[in-house]
């Protein structure tokens, strides 16, 4: 599956002049509030009518202005998850799923209602009205009732945004799940990093109305470039991995390209896929490996490039296997260190700034 995106439209004291290509995945529109992200995804589905622009999903061109081609919302077999998630109030979560399933055109493929009910832990509720349901189980329902209308592509316009850290929590791992599972593309709506993060594959980074860079989420979050653009404690990198085996202390040993490393608080099986979220601010840098020192996790790396940020330095670095971090020192250290492009080093990465990402 491949979306192409080409927009351009005038809202009085805003202009959207959007353009980016993504393949199959979660594709993240990540940006502030006001940005643009909830315009781009509106014109996708239909819900308005750019003024200028182009949208093809797998293949079928959906809006064209300059063909004159409009196909209708209904026609589009987009389903669209709200921040609200608008279920019915008179009908059970039973009844809202198969109302979706009117939508869903004869000999679609797709996941069937037994399937979407596992993949999304709602067995429970199916008997229950929306009144009944905490925010976490809404919008899992909501989302169940999008896929069963069989559509070429869902778009998650913030699902997490009105949930507590708690109920983020609970349903993050669903999300996982339907990244995963289906084959589904996804484009998904955040203006938190750390979401994005643990569930994307290709990375958005909207900007007033334009599209201010995008790529595959890993290389994004690891260049100095796209840290320009998000807020200073923001700044981080993703490393993949899967889980070696749990330690006698419960610290999980997780193997990436660049080396293991060990991770307090995963629960997760052996082999099971796992990112790890590591802020710039919780590397620190040496030319040797450091001794009697509390750190458990240390990795080889060379200086690729070095972003002077007046009284710090945001320093990018190469591991092996390919995988970059990023590290936030001090201009001082840069110095004391003389530190350049291909200078050989070590990253100590604190076990704190790490945190599970799935996928």
């Amino acid at each position: 599956m491949m979306l192409d995106v080409a927009l351009r439209h005038r809202f009085p004291g805003f202009a959207l002049d959007a353009s980016f290509a993504a393949p199959a995945g979660v594709t993240a529109l990540f940006g502030r509030s006001g940005s643009g992200k909830t315009t781009i995804v509106n014109a996708v589905a239909g819900l308005i009518a750019p003024d200028h622009g182009r949208v093809v999903v797998d293949g079928r061109v959906l809006t064209d202005t300059a063909a004159g081609i409009a196909v209708p919302v209904r026609r589009r077999r987009i389903g669209y998850v709200f921040q609200d998630a608008r279920l019915f109030p008179h009908m059970t979560v039973r009844g809202n799923l198969g109302y979706g399933t009117r939508f869903a055109p004869p000999g679609a493929a797709g996941p069937s209602l037994e399937a979407v009910v596992a993949m999304l832990g709602i067995g429970a509720l199916l008997d229950r009205r929306p009144a009944l349901l905490s925010g976490g189980e809404r919008a899992r329902v909501a989302i169940g009732r999008a896929l069963l209308s069989r559509p070429r592509l869902l778009i998650l316009d913030e699902p997490l945004a009105a949930l507590d850290a708690a109920r983020r929590a609970e349903i993050l791992p669903y999300l996982e799940n339907l990244r995963d599972r289906t084959e589904v593309p996804i484009l998904y709506i955040s203006h938190a990093i750390a979401e994005v993060a643990r569930l994307a594959t290709t990375l958005v980074l909207v900007d007033a109305g334009r599209v201010a860079r995008a790529g595959g989420l890993e290389q994004m979050l690891a260049d100095p470039t796209t840290a320009a653009l998000l807020d200073r404690d923001e700044v981080g990198a993703v490393l993949t991995g899967r889980v070696a085996g749990i330690e006698p202390d419960r610290l999980a040993r997780i193997a990436t390209a660049a080396g293991d490393l060990l991770v307090p608080g995963l629960a997760a099986e052996p082999s099971t896929a796992v990112r790890l979220r590591i802020r710039a601010a919780e590397v620190i840098l040496s030319l040797t490996p450091p001794r009697d020192s509390s750190a458990l996790n240390v990795l080889p790396a060379t200086v690729a490039a070095i972003v002077p940020e007046g009284p710090t330095a945001l320093i990018q670095l190469r591991l092996p296997g390919g995988a970059a971090l990023l590290a936030r020192i001090t201009a001082r250290s840069v110095e004391a260190l003389r530190l350049e492009p291909g200078t050989p080093c070590h990253a100590t990465v604190k076990s704190a700034g790490l945190v599970q990402g799935g996928g």
